[in-house]
């Protein structure tokens, strides 16, 4: 699946689809990411540390390295909607609560619980409902590898495992074990103005279905590109690209389906960012069909808000 969207953030001083353009994304932004060299000096220097901006939730889907520092805490809400498949109407919203805190500049935990609403009907292969449930509960261990103040450019890695109690699509009540890893990569282009990001993301799941016993074992492969810039004080508007390839099995041999900060001392900072991404290329391995809308959505949107101190 090909999904290519725009995100907007709003923070206080702190974040084409063809088969070649795919191929594209990755040498395009590690250019970017790489070739800008130390030219612009201070640009290099971690947003935390110069007062701009944090990286982490800027560019929608895909995400910035910055974890905050030592010490820092974080309350974050992130909702995610996802909208249209075949033959009915599909709509589902998921809500995540997660805290953060930060062990040091370069190691960060997170928890997490969602809970997410389904509305089905008449889709093909799946049941009609209309329910909401308690979906998963996660940790993300996330370990910052080079620091964009002393690197040319920011490299992140995490990993994320989950336990779910529903089938993330279905809403069917389901023994879900899985985990995302996430190579996460970032550049500012031009100080304090323009930012390139980079994503690769991994992530396998064994789902068990209660009501028949059905033990299903998949993957998704991903990568994500997105630009930002600010266009007033503490306001970004960008655009991003993400190609996910879906799998039968815990690994990637049966292709099934593809598609293209330190707070001041006792003071809080606040962010809300936004993201809507499209479907406009993919295809189900053996369909003929423009879109993969049998394992993924027509509509991405994601909204999130969150509190650090």
């Amino acid at each position: 699946m090909f999904l290519h969207g725009w995100s907007v953030r709003a923070l206080p001083l702190r974040k084409a689809p063809r088969g070649a353009l795919s191929r594209a994304i990755p040498l395009i932004v590690l250019s970017l990411l790489v070739a800008a060299g130390p030219a612009h000096g201070a640009a290099g220097k971690r947003a935390d540390k110069t007062g701009d901006v944090d990286t982490e939730h800027m560019f929608g889907f895909t995400e910035g390295s910055d974890i905050g520092e030592a010490g820092e805490k974080e309350l974050e809400t992130d909702s995610t909607g996802r909208f249209g498949k075949f033959g009915g109407s599909y709509n589902n919203v998921a809500t995540t609560l997660e805290a953060k805190y930060s062990f040091s500049d370069y190691f960060r935990l997170s928890a997490d619980a969602t809970v997410a609403y389904y509305d089905i009907k008449g889709v093909d292969g799946l049941d009609d409902r209309r329910q909401g449930a308690v979906q998963s509960v996660s940790f993300d261990a996330r370990y910052r590898v080079f620091d964009r103040e002393h690197a040319p450019f920011g490299l992140t890695l995490s990993v994320e495992p989950h336990w779910g109690f529903t089938d993330e699509m279905s809403g069917e009540p389901a023994d879900q074990y899985g985990a995302q890893v996430r190579v996460i990569a970032d550049r500012e282009l031009i100080a304090g103005r323009l930012f390139a990001a980079f994503n690769i993301i991994y992530e396998p799941e064994q789902t068990r279905l209660r009501a028949s016993g059905e033990t299903l074992r998949e993957s998704t492969l991903g990568v994500g590109a997105a630009l930002a810039m600010q266009v007033m004080p503490n306001v970004f508007v960008g655009v991003e690209a993400r190609k996910l390839r879906h799998y039968d099995g815990l690994g990637l041999n049966d292709f099934a389906a593809g598609a293209l900060r330190r707070p001041d001392p006792l003071r809080e900072r606040y962010f809300l960012s936004a993201a809507w991404n499209v479907q406009v290329w993919g295809a189900v391995a053996g369909s003929s069909g423009a879109l993969d809308l049998v394992n993924f959505e027509r509509h991405q949107v994601k909204l999130r808000a969150g509190v650090s101190f």
